[in-house]
């Protein structure tokens, strides 16, 4: 969802398909929880040109803007950096070498340029498919100095020139792909006049056509990195033991987002919205895991299951009912005549951007002792560019999901527009279901939280993700957590995967499981039981279908 860009395209989800400078496999190490990726040390190396005596500062800012232009060219070879757009660059890492600029062009007598070339080596974590795990190299490209300028000649030689490239054309670096067809003789014949540009020079001197190149090809390196392969689970025990953000209950907060294409000015009326039935989808999902939630209130609302519609008045037994009008076509008693979206119109136009709240009671029995405690869960429908109800469900949920567009890492959920008294002071599990978000929203938040990993669990994309069932994606990962199982965190991956043709296997973007690591719970010497409504039956095992590559991006 680059929510990704929010834009309902389709991705290729298979492997890479740039050769490795390198045929030498990666070893084997353990995994990051994940069912889909597998963490590796990536490191590249670039350069830039600037002018003689630019200060360090200056030449920091030059070089990001060139590290980032590799978040496109890694996205489309579905690798996943941790380091937001790229901007961990380490100053240390810098090599300058004083050049003269020789322009065979220039008029006879002219002052020669004179400008330092900064060769620098990027070193970040990295999270693959396995599809790539047994490769320790790929062949890439960065773009150079000022590429911005030249996102016209970008577009149609080094991006896939379609629907999002050019919703992104000022923010080329997103969407660069050097794996293009049309991108490899673009950059043979950019080579080929530097080199006959070249011939004649000594080593202190550069042709104009290098200062000035476009693309500058590099060889990612991929290493293994050690990962803990014991199986790991949230913190169940303080999840469930009534003292987390309000006494005495488990709170989920889930926050969906508008599914419209931003970047393409799209809106619609919030009924025609797709994330608007999928919202319904997700808390089906969840009443399914845990059943014996009941609506307690909607925020603003007097009676959430009265409309009128064109002056006939609609009743809806039970919240169940309202869900199978939805999701079932089931019309209530009384509607008539009148038309399913006039009716849908109405009730999205009452119940959107308000918090809607369930509770579900049941019996938990942990260290021989049983009590009482209730599951709440609040979820709301609309959010948009308006950080307040993230700011409300971060703040007020032991659990909380996002399901929307990432706004590519600059919208509500910026972890610059967070302090720590965001956060509570408890245990507490976030999953932000965007594009990207292992990129945007992982690492920065962990200084954020009182007591970091510690106390928090992250679970994020490392690539753009889906729309379409996202929704119902989310509603089974929250109902992992309250299904009665205490199931592992690869077990909620498994759930929460999407199902796209009836599969259950491969589809989840690269998800990721961070501050997991020093999570001590275990189920076999701290076993605990919810009673009080019936868990969920275990799914069957899950197998490997074909290849699936439909992919809309999130």
């Amino acid at each position: 969802m680059g929510i990704l860009a929010r834009a309902s395209l389709l991705l290729l989800l298979g492997a890479a398909a740039c050769s490795p400078a390198s045929e030498d496999a990666a070893a084997s190490t353990g995994d990051l929880t994940s069912l889909t990726a597998r963490s590796r040390k990536l490191e590249f190396a670039g350069y830039v040109y600037v002018e003689d005596g630019m200060s360090d500062v200056q030449i920091l800012l030059t070089v990001k803007q060139q590290t980032q232009s590799a978040f496109g060219a890694l996205q489309a070879a579905n690798v996943g950096v941790k380091s937001r757009e790229l901007a961990n660059v380490d100053p240390a890492t810098f090599l300058k070498v004083p050049v003269e600029v020789v322009d065979k062009n220039a008029p006879e007598g002219s002052v020669p340029r004179h400008m330092i070339r900064v060769a620098y080596t990027y070193s970040d974590e990295a999270i693959v498919p396995v599809t790539l795990a047994d490769r320790s190299a790929l062949s890439l490209a960065l773009l150079g100095t000022n590429y911005q300028s030249q996102s016209a000649k970008i577009l149609p030689e080094c991006t896939k020139n379609d629907t999002l490239a050019h919703e992104f054309q000022n923010s080329v670096w997103y969407v660069f792909d050097p794996q293009v067809a049309s991108c490899a003789p673009a950059m043979a014949d950019e080579q080929k006049k530097i080199d006959a540009d070249r011939a004649g020079l000594d080593e202190t001197q550069i042709p104009a056509s290098e200062l000035t190149r476009l693309y500058i090809p590099t060889t990612v390196k991929l290493s293994p990195t050690d990962e803990a392969q014991a199986t790991k689970y949230p913190e169940y025990d303080l999840l469930y033991s009534g003292m987390g953000v309000e006494s005495g209950k488990l709170v989920i907060g889930m926050v969906n987002g508008l599914m419209a294409d931003w970047a393409a000015g799209e809106t619609h009326e919030l009924y025609e919205d797709a994330g608007y039935p999928m919202w319904f989808g997700g808390m089906r999902e969840v009443f399914i895991a845990r059943p014996g939630f009941e609506l307690v209130k909607v925020e603003g609302v007097e009676k959430p299951l009265d409309y009128e519609v064109a002056g006939v008045p609609i009743h809806f037994n039970t919240w169940k009912d309202l869900m199978a009008f939805e999701l079932d076509k089931v019309n209530p008693p009384g509607m008539g005549g009148l038309a399913r979206d006039e009716v849908r119109k109405v009730i999205a136009d009452t119940l959107s951007l308000k918090w809607v709240v369930f509770e579900a009671p049941v019996t938990v029995r942990m260290n021989g002792e049983s009590y009482p405690l209730t599951i709440k869960l609040q979820t709301y429908f609309g959010s948009d560019t308006d950080q307040t109800p993230h700011k409300r469900a971060i703040k007020t949920s032991d659990i909380m999901v996002y399901n929307g567009h990432s706004y590519i890492g600059y919208g509500p959920l910026d972890p610059s527009r967070f302090t720590p008294e965001d956060f509570p002071g408890s245990y507490q599990v976030l999953h932000i279901n965007g594009c990207v978000s292992y990129n945007y929203y992982n690492k920065d938040y962990v200084p954020l939280k009182v007591g970091g990993t510690k106390s928090l669990d992250i679970v994020t994309n490392g690539l753009q993700s889906w729309v379409t069932e996202s929704g119902q994606a989310t509603g089974r990962y929250v109902g992992a957590f309250i299904d009665g199982h205490m199931n592992s965190y690869k077990d909620i991956l498994v759930k929460s995967q999407f199902t796209y043709y009836g599969y259950e296997w491969g589809m989840d973007a690269l998800r990721v499981v961070d501050g997991e690591l020093d999570n001590t719970y275990d189920p076999a010497t701290k076993p605990i039981a919810i009673a009080n409504g019936h868990p969920a039956p275990e799914p069957p095992p899950v197998t490997e279908p074909p290849p699936v590559n439909q992919q809309v991006a999130h």
